[in-house]
């Protein structure tokens, strides 16, 4: 793994260096606990100045050694430089799910952003070459691939993991954030699942590459460690057996399930029956909970007391504990603290492995804001939908079940939520459903060029012959292949074609949304004619594309819910 690391030298505990004074309304900057405070130029909230090109000139001075003379204040230095230490080698383990490390960065993205100047400095990157994309847009989907490893690191944690080994893929979560923000869904993907790893390009700490083998039929961890095989081989492994296409990563340690509970001054769980667990150590009563620390990652990690004890069911614990890590993150106790927000982030971020793409400060902060669009009560939680390996006597690990984990592939895909959206927006759905409503042109008179945009190779010259032969649309033509492929089935027409349109829709059984005002073409006559593109859901000629998309039957959950574990 060729990860690029950057310094983590002692600091000042962040929470000591920025403070909100009530009399200004401004942050402000404390040097040291005894020393006077330095307002920060400009109005709330404002970015600390920098110098020429970009250098920070706010950046707080590094924690002097015990007994050091302490330093003199800014404006009255003396020749002396300050004592700067060499920056520790930065740790590759990584907790039971970074999942926290996306979602803390919604709440540093709403009220500290510009503290993650000094941030950039926490977090380590890697070079994950073309398995994830080479930038990060605000105005398309996205999906990160959150992932937590077995490794043992960290000082307190040498009673987890699996002592010795490089790490394995030992929980990940596929984050996708659909383009409208309107939803959001957090795929857990069991450990044990058999899967097809490809070969995997993999930077070498030197500089240079080699193609870690691909395996046929073994478990999923196996996609990370083994081998020497980096992120960007889970990554790909991904693509291998969902076909969603991953962007970008994330990772964390141990420590940092212990650090971000403890900053939020603990997370809420619930648990239907009394917990005294003697492997993880965790005991709860029946009823609500309050953990934070050492008492969290026993949470997050048990197994023996949840369900039938095993890694399906200690995912499901999971993805509650995360809902409710997320909403005391986004709550107001939370988001209205400079301190707690201080210390979220500065926890979170030295915990936090990401893909070169998204490692500096200012795509960070772009990813938190773009996360923090999406209400939490639409960010599904669900598990790839699995059977028991046939293929063993003592069931140990899963497979995809056919009937059901294709369909959750294609929805996340086609950024269709898990949930149903109550709030969507009352004004576009309205003008989609005006489009269908008025009179409609006789069949004869719909001109209409057909192109195949992403449908089943013949699809426009099948769908011709249907409309002519069976639907009297007689002025129709095979335009060919469209310029593009579509996820979905389109009409445009221009402003004098809205009763031809009303008419195919009819015949095609197209929603109001799959109509697109716009213009008309000119067809082979010389006439003016609407455009279907028959997108990747066409389902066959004469099959109608209005049937109710339902949402996959898969258990699941949403981050606005409470639920007591079982």
């Amino acid at each position: 793994m060729d990860a690029q690391r950057r310094g983590r030298g002692d600091q000042i505990d962040p929470a000591d260096q920025w403070v909100l004074n009530p009399n200004t309304g401004e942050y402000e900057l404390r040097l040291t606990p005894s020393g006077a405070q330095s307002p920060v130029s400009g109005t709330r909230g404002s970015t600390p100045p920098t110098r020429a090109g970009g250098a920070r000139t706010d950046v707080p001075p590094q924690r002097r050694r015990r007994g050091a003379p302490e330093e003199p204040p800014p404006g009255r230095r003396g020749g002396r430089r300050p004592v700067q230490r060499k920056p520790k080698k930065a740790k590759k383990a990584l907790v039971w799910t970074g999942g926290t490390m996306a979602f803390v960065l919604v709440g540093v993205g709403a009220a500290g952003y510009f503290y993650l100047q000094h941030l950039e400095g926490n977090v380590t990157t890697t070079d994950v070459g073309s398995a994830g994309a080479s930038n990060f847009s605000k105005d398309e989907a996205f999906s990160i691939l959150i992932i937590g490893t077995d490794k043992r690191t960290g000082e307190g944690n040498e009673g987890y993991g699996d002592k010795g080994s490089s790490g394995h893929a030992d929980t990940t979560i596929l984050l996708h954030v659909a383009k409208d923000r309107s939803n959001a869904t957090a795929l857990s993907i069991p450990r044990d699942l058999i899967v097809n790893i490809p070969d995997c390009p993999t930077k070498l700490e030197d500089g240079s590459e080699k193609i870690v083998p691909g395996q046929q039929g073994v478990r999923f961890n196996r996609s990370l460690g083994e081998g020497g095989r980096d992120p960007g081989c889970t990554m790909r492994t991904v693509k291998e057996n969902t076909g969603i296409q991953v962007d970008h990563f994330m990772m964390a340690d141990f420590n940092a399930v212990k650090t971000l509970t403890t900053a939020v001054d603990g997370v809420d769980v619930c648990v239907e029956k009394p917990v005294n667990d003697k492997e993880s150590k965790l005991v709860l009563p029946a009823g609500p909970s309050k953990v934070e620390g050492e008492q969290a990652l026993a949470f997050v990690r048990t197994r023996k007391s949840f369900g039938n004890s095993g890694d399906l069911d200690r995912i499901k614990v999971q993805q509650q504990f995360l809902g409710s890590l997320m909403r005391k993150m986004s709550s107001g106790d939370t988001l209205t603290s400079p301190s707690k927000l201080l210390k979220l982030a500065e926890a979170a971020t030295k915990a936090l492995t990401v893909d070169q793409a998204i490692g500096s400060v200012g795509t960070l902060k772009d990813v938190a804001l773009e996360l923090k669009k999406v209400p939490t009560k639409n960010i599904s939680f669900a598990t790839v939908p699995v059977v028991d390996n046939p293929a063993e006597r003592v069931k140990a690990t899963v497979v995809l079940d056919q009937s059901k984990a294709p369909q959750v592939f294609d929805m996340i895909r086609n950024d269709v939520s898990f949930t149903a959206v109550k709030e969507q927006k009352k004004k576009e759905k309205d003008a989609e459903a005006a489009r269908l409503k008025g009179t409609k042109a006789p069949a004869s008179e719909v001109r209409v060029r057909i192109l195949n945009g992403g449908a089943v190779a013949g699809s426009a010259q099948k769908t011709l012959q249907y409309l002519q032969v069976e639907e009297g649309v007689t002025k129709s033509e095979n335009g060919g292949n469209a310029p593009a492929e579509l996820a979905r089935t389109t009409l445009e027409y221009g402003p004098d074609e809205a009763d031809q349109a009303r008419r195919l829709a009819d015949i095609m059984g197209l929603s109001g949304s799959a109509l697109k005002p716009g213009e008309s073409v000119t067809n082979s006559q010389g006439l003016p004619a609407m455009t279907l593109t028959l997108g990747k859901d066409f389902k066959g000629a004469g099959v109608k594309l209005d049937a109710p998309v339902e949402a996959a039957d898969v258990e699941k959950s949403t981050a606005d819910k409470v639920k007591c574990a079982s």
